[in-house]
Parts: C-alpha cells; structure tokens; sequence
C-alpha cells in the first residue's frame, strides 16, 4: 500500500490527505435538515447527516488528491450510528480510489493490540469465514507502551500489506510535555523516530517504508533532524492551516526526491465554506469550497515539496 501512496503522491503531484474529521457543526444546515427530516434528531440522523457531508466532500476532492484521513472520535461520539458512518466513509472513499488513513491512535499491548489491529487493518475470522470490518490502508499509533503496542500492528499489516504511521512529534501545544524530555541527552521524540526507522526497515515497500511516522507542520526544525533518523519513512504532517503551518515552512519533512511527507489539512478543507476567503460559494455549494481549498494548498505546499 506504501508503493500505491507514492504513486498516487507522483501522479497527483499532491503530497495530500484531507482529514474527514466532521464536527456536526460543520455540516451545513440543508444536510442536516434532510438527515433529521427521515431519520429525527437522534443519533442516526447525526450518523446520516455526516456521512452525507462526506461524500459529497469526496466526490469533490478524489480526482485532486492521494488519500483521505477520518478521525475515529468525530464518529464514535455518536456510538453506533457514528461508527456504521465511519464504515460507509472509509468505503466510499475507497470506491473513489482515495487511500484511506484511518486516524485511530491505538496504542496497547498483546492480544488487545492484535484485536485492534485486525479490527482495523486486518481480517476478523469468524468459523470458516473471514471479515474486513473497515477499509483503511493505514492506521496511526501511539507508541507510548513500547514495542509490545507497535508490532502487533506491524505483524497484521505485513500480512495485508498495509500500513501504520506511528506519533513521533505531534503538532498540539503542550506535546514537549513528554516528547521533548531528554533521555541520554536526547529527546524523546528522537529516540521514537529512531524505532520507527529501525521497525520499518524490517517492512519496506519499494523505496519508503509500511511503517512511518505522524510529525506535527508547527515544528520544522524538529522535522529537520527526524527526517534524517527515518530516511525511509513517510511522515504524515498534521497541523497545517488552522494550527499554523504554511507550505513554506514544510521543506524539512520532505527528502532530497521531493517526496516522504504528507501533509494534512482537516477543518481547513471540509469547513472551508466558513472561511472568508471562500465565503462566495455558500453553504449549499460548501463541497466546491472545500475543491478550491484543496486546489489552493496544493499550490501552497510548491513551496516546500517541487525539486
């Protein structure tokens, strides 16, 4: 799955995940209407009015970019419902020919790890049939608990040929709290980055790696030197836009072939409609608004990623 990531980076020439992390304040009031019109306001309808929003978001952006990024707890705070909406977005996605990033931040150890892992990345057996519950192609991690919470994952990705990418240095505020700490003279996030590099030569596509690494848009000079501890790994980089990052500050994430990074936008993209800067298009036209969005970052990030 790395191998058709790149590919699609290349052929794109969009190094972009747009992060499907729908706030239901964000769905515009005639998607909402139409959801609680069949479904009432309830759990449902909120499932129903978000996976609406979605894919019309897709149908606008698929053609522009490489992959989308769901975050699992916009849908989980509806339950059920949220999650059955979760499933129908990863699958639509998938129809759409977007890989799909499935933003889980699992991190736990032994047979719980590996349920979480074929639950998500895997096949579940039940007699003698087998199950994919969900269509993501990569998950992110949270390495906290060690390599006792990362290779489980590893062991079911390389199975189906899919892909983690593992919190390295996060883009929030206070992630120094823990990842800056020194240990030896040298900060977390680096002795992190170091596994990730060591776990991914062991899984490697044709020139990156299954295994990479989420590095936060707002640290560049971090960026700098875990580029060069994982040299085959993908970095996935949140926090451009609404948490500060800019195509120009983003050179450090990528290698000398102008690929190794991704680059996420999430609000800034499926909200973009209540932006100024986009405000023309209206809320009834928001999937065109999140288009240009998409258009306009990926002329953004030239700056940082065209050799």
């Amino acid at each position: 799955m790395i191998n058709e990531l790149v590919s699609k980076i290349k052929k794109l020439e969009a190094p972009i995940v747009v992060g499907l992390d729908p706030m239901l304040s964000y769905v515009p009031e005639q998607v909402k209407e139409k959801a609680f019109q069949e479904f009432g306001e309830t759990l449902k309808g909120a499932g129903e009015a978000i996976y609406a929003y979605n894919t019309a978001i897709i149908d606008a952006i698929h053609d522009l970019v490489p992959a989308v990024k769901p975050q699992i707890a916009m849908y989980e705070q509806f339950g059920i419902e949220g999650m059955i909406a979760f499933q129908k977005t990863c699958a639509y996605a998938k129809s759409k020919g977007l890989v799909v990033i499935g933003d889980i931040k699992r991190g736990d150890i032994g047979s719980t790890s590996e349920a979480y892992a074929i639950g998500h990345v895997g096949k579940a057996k039940v007699g003698n049939n087998e199950f994919q519950s969900f269509e993501e192609d990569f998950i992110t991690l949270n390495p906290y608990m060690g390599a006792d919470s990362v290779l489980p994952f590893v062991k079911v990705c390389k199975e189906e040929k899919k892909g983690v990418f593992i919190l390295t240095k996060t883009s929030n505020p206070s992630s120094g709290d823990f990842q800056d700490r020194l240990i030896d003279g040298r900060p977390l996030y680096e002795w992190v980055g170091e596994k990730v590099n060591e776990w991914g030569l062991d899984f490697m596509g044709d020139d990156y790696s299954y295994v990479g690494a989420v590095v936060g848009a707002t640290y560049p000079a971090m960026a700098e030197a875990l580029r060069k501890i994982m040299p085959k790994a993908y970095i996935l980089v949140p926090g451009y836009g609404a948490q500060g990052g800019a195509g120009k500050d983003l050179a450090p994430f990528f290698n000398a072939d102008g690929l190794g990074a991704i680059v996420n936008s999430s609000r800034g993209i499926i909200a973009a409609y209540k932006q100024e800067k986009y405000a023309q298009f209206g809320a009834e036209n928001f999937a065109e608004a999140s288009r240009q969005a998409v258009l306009d970052m990926k002329e953004d990030l030239k700056q940082a990623w065209v050799k």
